[in-house]
């Protein structure tokens, strides 16, 4: 008998790379996907989508490598499990940015082998992605992920004790998802006042102006800036808070050797959205030692930075990581903790981006990681 393959996802704007996926899956057996329905994308990608359920299983029905198509019952990244329990499919295969230790979890319970595919076009083809087809209309807005420091641009932390916060901004190579740290809500903000693109000048101005958008008059809960400065400013960053929401002082670089670096070694792993009704600020340890703690494992990740010593940057890495978490314990909680413990025998570093509860885990590793997602960081002048 033939084996069972499943695979799931949005599948919208349906293109070769889609189909270059589905043709590769197909070789483990006979195909069956699993598509998030329009309401999912609404809630994971902030956006409706271009085409509507019907029409997404309707043209994948008529590809010859897809034997069945549906829509997903759930909702949130793991929309397929009720699909994928009452399969018991022998292969669930995924793309990089596709795999999650949720999946993997899943497929230990009912037998599954989950598979990690990367990314090759057809020959003659060009790579083909989404996001891709996406950018080349609307030139979507940069991410950010933070690297230390996190929570010192809140003046109730950098008001025991003054320090750096360091940034990198990233080209949206694929649509990361909602509340996962990677500053959505504030990416969002900014498209209310630059709906395809950031203007090429002055982005620590482009920064400002955002901060205050996003923090009108009345606020009850302020975002903090290394937000709106890890969109608008390129590269790699760090800007130095002393008791105030905006920074007194910034520090760029734009050395290719350095970013290079950093690419080479900084990978990502989806986790989930962070969960509805976490209250990071309930239970809280913000004093002088903590917050000096914090202060000083982001210079010295700087410092190694700057150095390229991988070794430095990971152990500093590690302990903002563990101020931070000490700060603000509910950060990470058994399912946290649990999707981190297998990625310690090959990462050297791990972290939470944003505040944490659940989104992107980020690892710095000397050498690739299996099922984690490389990073590309926005350079100067890039035009996104």
């Amino acid at each position: 008998m033939s084996k069972k393959v499943f695979v799931s996802g949005c599948f919208d704007m349906l293109h070769s790379g889609h189909v270059a996926f589905f043709k590769e899956a197909a070789k483990y057996g006979d195909l069956h996907v699993g598509i998030g329905s329009d309401r999912t994308i609404r809630v994971l990608k902030g956006r409706e989508t271009i085409n509507c359920e019907e029409e997404r299983l309707y043209m994948i029905k008529a590809l010859k490598f897809v034997k069945e198509a549906f829509v997903n019952s759930g909702g949130g990244i793991m929309d397929f499990e009720e699909e994928v329990k009452q399969l018991k499919p022998d292969y669930f295969v995924v793309n990089e940015d596709g795999f999650s230790p949720a999946k993997e979890k899943l497929c230990k319970e009912i037998g599954t082998e989950l598979k990690v595919l990367k990314r090759i076009p057809e020959d003659g083809l060009p790579k083909r992605s989404t996001t891709d087809i996406r950018t080349s209309d609307n030139c979507l807005l940069p991410y950010r992920i933070d690297l230390a420091g996190t929570w010192i641009d809140q003046p109730y932390v950098s008001e025991f004790h003054p320090g750096w916060a360091i940034t990198l901004s990233l080209e949206p190579i694929i649509e990361y998802n909602e509340r996962c740290g990677m500053s959505t809500s504030t990416r969002n903000a900014a498209k209310k006042i630059w709906p395809y693109f950031l203007p090429l000048e002055k982005p620590e101005k482009l920064a400002e102006i955002l901060f205050k958008y996003e923090n009108s008059p009345g606020s009850q809960l302020i975002s903090g800036a290394q937000d709106a400065i890890g969109i608008c400013m390129p590269g790699l960053v760090r800007h130095y808070y002393d008791a105030a929401y905006w920074p007194k002082s910034f520090e760029s670089v734009h050395d290719e050797d350095i970013l290079n670096w950093l690419e080479e070694h900084i990978f990502m792993v989806l986790l989930w959205p962070r969960k509805n009704g976490l209250d990071l600020l309930k239970e809280t340890y913000i004093n002088e030692e903590n917050v000096k703690s914090l202060a000083t494992a982001a210079e010295e990740a700087w410092e190694a930075i700057m150095a390229k010593d991988l070794k430095g940057f990971s152990q500093a890495f590690l302990k903002s990581f563990e101020a931070q978490t000490t700060m603000f314990p509910a950060m990470i909680d058994e399912d946290v903790a649990a999707a981190i413990e297998p990625y310690k025998k090959d990462a050297l570093a791990w972290k939470l981006a944003g505040a944490g509860g659940g989104g992107y885990l980020i690892l710095v590793s000397e050498k690739p990681v299996d099922g984690a997602m490389r990073i590309k960081i926005r350079r100067k002048n890039s035009g996104i």
